[in-house]
């Protein structure tokens, strides 16, 4: 498989982040500030770590990060805790052994792609159901969720299900996401009561 070796790609190199995806997480910061000094986030989909690195680096050493995925992360910061398991595996019982609490979910998760578009929306959109449902149980009244999903005809759905738990819902494509990318984020703020 190629690699495209795009600005951000060698931006990334650069400043010292495993992956491009830093800036679509970083814009979406720099635009919304969702993450705060000494939060809980728990990182979906967290390899190789630049969303990790740049959210640790965030909330200091007063918060924390829970990193899950099903690789291991290199070197993690030292408010960091690695999970190397499968989402569907996690539950909110054993992420509250790790913190009591949890202020934000982060979901970069994509499944491996099949190249039918129809196939990789729904398997895109069966993980982001999973970080909703995992978004659900640990966030509190106030608590944040930003999900990547492939667009597609159940994003909708999708959309209306975070509207439920969250009084914001806003559709993000970042700069630094390819044109061609058919993914998008959905930043849900303010879960309800």
């Amino acid at each position: 498989m190629k690699k495209i070796q795009d600005y951000y790609f060698k931006k990334a190199k650069r400043e010292g982040f495993p992956a491009r995806s830093v800036y679509k997480l970083k814009e979406i910061q720099e635009r919304f500030h969702i993450i705060k000094r000494g939060q809980w986030v728990l990182d979906l989909g967290a390899f190789p770590g630049s969303w990790t690195k740049y959210a640790a680096g965030l909330i200091g050493p007063q918060g924390g990060v829970i990193a899950v995925d099903l690789k291991g992360i290199k070197n993690p910061p030292g408010n960091v805790v690695v999970l190397e398991q499968d989402v569907f595996t996690l539950t909110p019982e054993g992420l509250e052994e790790i913190t009591p609490r949890m202020d934000i979910v982060l979901s970069d998760m994509a499944p491996a792609t099949t190249g039918r578009k129809d196939v990789d929306h729904l398997r895109s959109i069966a993980l982001a159901e999973k970080a909703l449902d995992l978004a659900d149980a640990l966030l509190p009244v106030g608590g944040t969720f930003l999900c990547k999903v492939f667009q597609g005809e159940d994003l909708d759905q999708f959309r209306k299900s975070c509207l439920d738990r969250f009084s914001s819902v806003r559709l993000v494509k970042p700069k630094s996401s390819r044109k061609e990318s058919v993914e998008i984020f959905v930043l849900c703020s303010n879960r309800r009561a």
